[in-house]
C-alpha cells in the first residue's frame, strides 16, 4: 500500500458504504470508531477496511489514533461523512509525487444546496486568512481531505485531540519547514446530521479550539555546538581513532542534530557557536557566538538570543540520536500547557536539553550560573534549582552523550541509520585496518 487514509468516524453508518466503496486502489481505509452507537465500527470491519477504536472523544483524538495505526509511506485524512470524495485522493497526491508539495490540502469547491453552511464557510475564511499571514502559503481552506508522509506527520508531535487538529497540522507543517499545497476537491451535502460544522455550537467549539492553536507562537530552537576542527572537540575518541577521524565524527553528529531540528516546528533555529561556522552548516539557521567563560555561564547567555514570547529550547551537539518528535511533542501547543521548563536527562548525571517557557537571560542566569559542569551531579543541582523557583518541568526522556568510544559504540547501535553511526563506522574500521597492517608487519 503506498497510502493509508485515515477516516474518523462517529456514527456514519449511513455514509460508510458510499465512501468505502470510493477509496481507491492501493489506499487501505483505516476507520477510527470514535464511541459509535450505530454499527459503524462493525459494517466498516464488513467493507474490508481496517478499524481502529479511539475512546477518547474528539476529531483529533480520532484523526491521530489513525495516523499512529498508519503504516504506508504516506497518510492521507479525510471525513466520513460523504462529504468529501476518497476517489479524488491520488489528484492530491501528485504534487507530493513529484516532490512540490510535502503537506497537500484539498480545497473544497461546494456543490450542491446545503453543503457548506454560510456560518462554518465564513469562520473557514477567517481561519485561512490569518493562516496565510502565519505561514505566507496561498492557502483558501482548511480543508479536512489532506495528505503527507507518514514519518514527517509524525515528527510534527501534534498534541490537540479536539477540533483544533487540522489547523495545528497546517501550522506546525509549515513551522517545520514542510511546502503546502491545495488542490481543488468537490465537497457534497453530508449523510446523516453533522457534530461540528453542521451547528453554531460545534463551530464555536471548533473556533475555540483553532483560535488557541493560533495564539500559542512556535517555539525558538537553540544548539549549542563547537566547531568540529581536529583537536578541538571529541578529544576523548582520540582513544581509539584519530583527532580528524574524531573531528569528522563530532560534524556527523552536528549535522545529524541540525537535521533534526529542522523537523520540529519552530519559529526559528539558532546556532550558538564555539568557533566558526564551515560549509557543513545548513541553510535556514541562525549563527551567534558562544560568549567566553564557562560552560554554565555559555548555556545561560544562550537564552539572551531567544528572548521573547516564545518559548526556547536548547540541546546540545551529542545526542544524535535524537528524534524529532521527541521534542516536537513537548512543544506543542498542547503539551506545553502549564509548563514552565523542560529538562532532559543524560545517563552520565548531566543533561542534554534545557528549556524555558518563557526565556529570560536572568532566570536563565540563576538557574544555570554556578551549577558545576561535567560531573555526575550537574542534572541533579539543575533539578534542585527548578524546584527552588517553583518551576513546573516537562520531563524529557534520559539520552546517552557521545563522550567515549563506548558510548559512540552505543548511541551508533540506536541510530544506525545516521550520519554519525556511518562515519563512526568507517573510523573504526580504518583504525581497525590499521592495527591489522601492523600487526601484519611485525608478525612478518
Amino acid at each position: 500500500m503506498t497510502v493509508d487514509l485515515v477516516l474518523p468516524c462517529l456514527d456514519e453508518a449511513e455514509a460508510l458504504p458510499w465512501v468505502l466503496g470510493r477509496v481507491p486502489r492501493g489506499v487501505r481505509p483505516i476507520v477510527v470508531d470514535n464511541g459509535s452507537k450505530d454499527g459503524s465500527a462493525e459494517l466498516a470491519a464488513s467493507l474490508g477496511a481496517t478499524v481502529v477504536r479511539e475512546p477518547r472523544r474528539g476529531f483529533g483524538a480520532a484523526c491521530h489514533a489513525g495516523l499512529l495505526a498508519a503504516r504506508a509511506p504516506y497518510v492521507a485524512f479525510c471525513d466520513c461523512d460523504a462529504s468529501l470524495d476518497p476517489a479524488e485522493l491520488p489528484r492530491l497526491l501528485a504534487p507530493l509525487a513529484t516532490g512540490h508539495a510535502e503537506l497537500v490540502l484539498g480545497r473544497r469547491v461546494p456543490e450542491g444546496r446545503g453543503a457548506w453552511p454560510a456560518h462554518a464557510r465564513l469562520a473557514n475564511a477567517e481561519l485561512a486568512r490569518r493562516l496565510r499571514a502565519r505561514t505566507g502559503a496561498p492557502l483558501h481552506d482548511l480543508g479536512p481531505m489532506r495528505i503527507a508522509a507518514r514519518e514527517r506527520l509524525l515528527a510534527l508531535g501534534l498534541g490537540d485531540r479536539r477540533s483544533g487538529y487540522p489547523l495545528e497540522m497546517v501550522l506546525a507543517a509549515s513551522a517545520a519547514g514542510m511546502r503546502l499545497a491545495e488542490v481543488p476537491v468537490a465537497y457534497r451535502p453530508r449523510a446523516g446530521r453533522s457534530k461540528v460544522t453542521g451547528t453554531l455550537r460545534g463551530t464555536r467549539q471548533a473556533i475555540r479550539d483553532m483560535g488557541a492553536i493560533l495564539a500559542a507562537p512556535a517555539p525558538v530552537l537553540l544548539l549549542l555546538a563547537k566547531s568540529p576542527a581536529p583537536g578541538r572537540v571529541k578529544t576523548r575518541l582520540t582513544s581509539a581513532v584519530t583527532p580528524g577521524q574524531a573531528a569528522a565524527v563530532a560534524e556527523a553528529a552536528l549535522v545529524d542534530t541540525m537535521m533534526t531540528l529542522e523537523q520540529v516546528p519552530a519559529s526559528r533555529r539558532v546556532l550558538v557557536l564555539d568557533g566558526l561556522p564551515g560549509r557543513w552548516l545548513r541553510p535556514g539557521w541562525d549563527v551567534v557566538p558562544q560568549p567566553g567563560g564557562g560552560l554554565d555561564y555559555r548555556l545561560a547567555a544562550a537564552f539572551a538570543a531567544a528572548a521573547g514570547p516564545a518559548p526556547a529550547l536548547l540541546v546540545g551537539m551529542d545526542t544524535p540520536q535524537l528524534a524529532a518528535r521527541t521534542l516536537a511533542e513537548a512543544l506543542a501547543p498542547a503539551g506545553r500547557a502549564g509548563v514552565d521548563a523542560w529538562f532532559g536527562p543524560a545517563t552520565d548525571g548531566g543533561f542534554w536539553a534545557f528549556g524555558l517557557a518563557r526565556p529570560d537571560a536572568r532566570l536563565a542566569g540563576r538557574l544555570l550560573c554556578g551549577v558545576p559542569m561535567s560531573t555526575a551531579t550537574t542534572g541533579a543541582a539543575l533539578r534542585a534549582r527548578l524546584a527552588a523557583e517553583g518551576l513546573r518541568v516537562w520531563e524529557l526522556p534520559e539520552l546517552t552523550d557521545v563522550d567515549t568510544p563506548a558510548t559512540a559504540d552505543d548511541v551508533a547501535a540506536l541510530s544506525p541509520g545516521s550520519r554519525f553511526a556511518a562515519t563512526w563506522r568507517d573510523a573504526r574500521d580504518a583504525r581497525d585496518g590499521r592495527d591489522a597492517r601492523v600487526e601484519s608487519a611485525l608478525v612478518g
